[in-house]
């Protein structure tokens, strides 16, 4: 894989074709065996083969819950939508943004209706995100054939992330979160093994090149983090953060692993969303030292599959 790459790199017309071959191949492979897509995703992203059998490090055991511990509730949290219910049900409906609506297609959505700032995201993808910070200068049909493109994508076919391809593709608009200063907020995720928040993963400058911060529940650096985008500096401690943890310990009870992402709005938290295969588990933003540190916090449960269906699924 190493010698492909490397050729990859010199050539970019092989490299070119090889990418096309392989968004066509990939998604292919995942219907046929999400397990041999995974290898080959995994050596591809890694350079390192994956241990399916004895998973040892946090990437490693993350692949593994994503095809052998299948919950109904992972489906059902990964959706932007459906996961308000179980925040709902959980009692926590208080850190839900507000939401103006919920679509089936762009041909439902009022346009005129929608406030001066909002935010439009699809419901079963990653990335799919459009900020309005001033509808009197967005293109309306740009946003639309946009949001129309990402709705036709199967996000599981990917990275073999299966629990994507179960949701229903809808689209939501939520109120737009700034801050006081007229900002993008800083997005701060708790990871949360078993049940119990270890670690925030603290991303700002958001608006520019943005940066990872790693820090532990005492709002102290863990240095595991990686790559051109790994701070150096301890970001502003929110004022809602004992809130946060507190709810992410609710919200996370029946995983052995999920990362529950919020934002600090006038002091009080606000649930992004709740994720739990990160960079399609193929981060490279970890080092060494936390890929196994993470990997140590996981402890895997025994292989699970959802009994309210007759098939091997979710």
């Amino acid at each position: 894989m190493l010698i492909i790459k490397n050729i990859l790199k010199k050539n970019s017309m092989i490299r070119n074709i090889f990418v096309t071959l392989e968004n066509k191949l990939v998604p292919v492979l995942v219907r046929i065996s999400p397990v041999l897509a995974t290898k080959y995703i995994y050596i591809r992203a890694t350079d390192k083969k994956l241990n399916l059998k004895s998973p040892k490090d946090f990437n490693e055991k993350l692949q593994w819950l994503k095809l052998y511990w299948k919950n109904s509730l992972v489906v059902k949290c990964s959706d932007k939508y459906e996961v308000r219910e179980y925040v709902k049900e959980c009692g926590c409906e208080e850190i839900l943004n507000i939401l103006y609506g919920v679509y089936n297609s762009t041909k439902e959505i009022e346009w005129e209706s929608l406030p001066h700032q909002f935010v439009l995201k699809t419901t079963n993808g990653c990335g799919t995100n459009i900020i309005c910070e001033d509808k009197n200068n967005l293109n309306q049909n740009k946003v639309f054939n946009k949001l129309k493109d990402w709705m036709k994508i199967d996000y599981g076919l990917r990275y073999a992330e299966i629990h994507y391809s179960k949701m229903t593709p809808r689209i939501i608009c939520e109120k737009y979160i700034e801050t006081k200063a007229g900002l993008l907020p800083n997005d701060y995720k708790i990871y949360c093994f078993n049940g119990q928040p270890k670690l925030i993963l603290v991303v700002t400058e958001r608006a520019k090149k943005m940066k990872l911060s790693f820090l532990d529940l005492k709002w102290k650096k863990m240095n595991i983090g990686y790559g051109e985008y790994n701070s150096n500096e301890i970001p502003k401690k929110p004022n809602s953060l004992d809130a946060m943890i507190e709810y992410s310990r609710k919200l996370s009870k029946p995983f052995p692993f999920v990362r529950i992402d919020f934002y600090d709005y006038n002091d009080r938290p606000i649930l992004g969303e709740m994720t739990f295969t990160p960079a399609g588990c193929v981060a490279g933003y970890y080092n060494e030292f936390g890929l196994n540190l993470l990997g140590e916090m996981l402890s895997l449960p025994k292989l699970h599959i959802n009994t309210t269906t007759n098939k091997d699924e979710f």
